[in-house]
C-alpha cells in the first residue's frame, strides 16, 4: 500500500494547533485534536461530485493524457465527474495577487527578523538588500533581488492599496471563484493537473513553466492536495483535489482513495539525467 496521503494526513494532524501571533489560526480550536487518519477510505470517492476544471489543461499534451486517465480513475471509483467547470475569473487576478506578494512579503519578513533580537545584525529587508548590494558577487551571480527592491519601496498592511489588493484577491478566488463554481454545480471538490513535468534548473533562461493550477488555492487560502497520477517520459505528473475552507477531510478520502485505485506513486530517485528509452 502506497502511504502518501496517510503521511499526509498523520503531519495535518501534527501540525493543526492556533498561534496567539497568527489571527489565520484562531478558527483552529475545533480543529487541533483531529485524527485525519480517519477520514482515509479507500472507498471515499464513491458518491461524491467532482468538478473538472478543464480552463487549466492544455499545456501540455502528455500532461492532458494523463490526466484523462486519472479522470477515468475518478469515476470508476464511483464519482459522479462534473465535466468542465469554468472559472470567470481565471487570469484576473495576478496583478492583485503580485501586489498582495510584495506587501506581505515585506511585513512578514520585517516581523520575523524583529523577533530575533540580538542574535542576527539583520533586522528587516533593508539590510538584506544592502548584504546583497555588498557581497553581488557571491550572493547575486546569477539572478539580481528585483522583488525584494520593488517589496521595500511598500508600505505596511494598512496601506490602501494593499488592502485593495486583497479585496479583489479574495473576491476574485473566493466569492466569484471556487466557492461560485462549487455553488453552481453543488460539488464536493475540483480536481485539476497539478503542474507540468520538472525541468533542470536553467540560469541562463530561467524557469520554463509550462502551466499549473495552484494559484486559485493558494490565492484563496483554501485546502489543496495533490496526489502522484502517473508519468510523462519518467517524469511525475500530480493531479490536484482542492475545495472549500476546512474541508481537508474530504479532500484527503478523495486522494486517497484515488491513490490506492491507481498506485501511480513510485519511490523517489536521484538521477542526473533520464534514461535513453523511457516508458510511462
Amino acid at each position: 500500500m502506497t502511504r502518501t496521503v496517510a503521511d499526509a494526513a498523520a503531519l495535518l494532524g501534527a501540525l493543526v494547533s492556533i498561534d496567539r501571533a497568527d489571527k489565520a489560526t484562531s478558527r483552529n480550536q475545533e480543529r487541533s485534536t483531529l485524527d485525519y487518519t480517519t477520514f482515509l477510505d479507500p472507498s471515499g470517492l464513491s458518491g461524491a461530485r467532482i468538478g473538472v476544471a478543464r480552463q487549466y489543461f492544455g499545456f501540455h499534451p502528455g500532461v492532458d493524457a494523463v490526466l484523462e486517465d486519472a479522470l477515468e480513475a475518478i469515476g470508476r471509483q464511483g464519482a459522479e465527474l462534473v465535466d468542465p467547470v469554468d472559472f470567470s475569473t481565471r487570469g484576473k487576478f495576478g496583478d492583485a495577487e503580485y501586489t498582495v506578494l510584495l506587501y506581505e512579503f515585506k511585513a512578514g519578513l520585517n516581523r520575523y527578523l524583529a523577533d530575533l533580537g540580538d542574535d542576527t545584525k539583520i533586522r528587516g529587508l533593508a539590510d538584506i538588500i544592502r548584504f546583497n548590494e555588498e557581497n553581488a558577487h557571491r550572493e547575486m551571480p546569477f539572478f539580481g533581488q528585483d522583488i525584494f527592491v520593488e517589496a521595500q519601496t511598500k508600505g505596511d498592511l494598512t496601506s490602501p492599496d494593499y488592502l485593495e489588493a486583497l479585496s479583489t484577491c479574495r473576491r476574485a478566488t473566493r466569492d466569484e471563484g471556487i466557492d461560485a463554481v462549487m455553488d453552481l454545480h453543488q460539488l464536493d471538490a475540483i480536481v485539476a493537473p497539478t503542474g507540468g513535468p520538472a525541468w533542470t534548473t536553467d540560469l541562463i533562461n530561467g524557469d520554463h513553466f509550462l502551466g499549473g493550477s495552484s494559484s486559485l488555492a493558494a490565492v484563496s487560502g483554501y485546502p489543496n492536495i495533490t496526489v502522484p497520477s502517473g508519468f510523462v517520459h519518467g517524469l511525475p505528473i500530480g493531479l490536484s483535489f482542492f475545495g472549500r475552507p476546512w474541508s481537508e477531510p474530504k479532500l484527503l478520502r478523495y486522494a486517497f482513495a484515488f491513490e490506492q485505485a491507481t498506485g501511480e506513486r513510485r519511490a523517489p530517485e536521484f538521477r542526473t539525467t533520464l534514461p535513453s528509452q523511457i516508458s510511462g
